[in-house]
C-alpha cells in the first residue's frame, strides 16, 4: 500500500470519527437516562458539586467492547 493511499484512508477514517463524535454531542443530551442512572455519584455540599457517572461509564464500556468485538478483524 502506497503512502498516499494509507494517508487517504486515515483522513477518511478521521472524518467519519468526527461525524460520529458530532452526532453524539448533538443527540446524547436528548437521551433521558444517560448520566442519571442509579449508582452514579453526585455530591452537593454548599457551593461544591461533584459528579461521577460510574454506572454510565461501565455501561458505555460494555457497549463499546461488544461493538468493537463484533466489528474487529480476526
Amino acid at each position: 500500500m502506497g503512502t498516499f493511499e494509507w494517508f487517504g484512508k486515515f483522513i477518511i477514517l478521521f472524518g467519519v470519527l468526527l461525524i460520529i463524535i458530532g452526532l453524539g454531542v448533538l443527540f446524547v443530551p436528548k437521551i433521558p437516562f444517560i448520566g442519571k442512572l442509579p449508582g452514579d455519584i453526585y455530591i452537593r455540599k454548599g457551593n461544591f458539586h461533584f459528579y461521577f457517572p460510574i454506572v454510565t461509564c461501565i455501561l458505555l464500556s460494555i457497549l463499546l467492547t461488544i461493538l468493537f468485538s463484533i466489528f474487529s478483524k480476526r
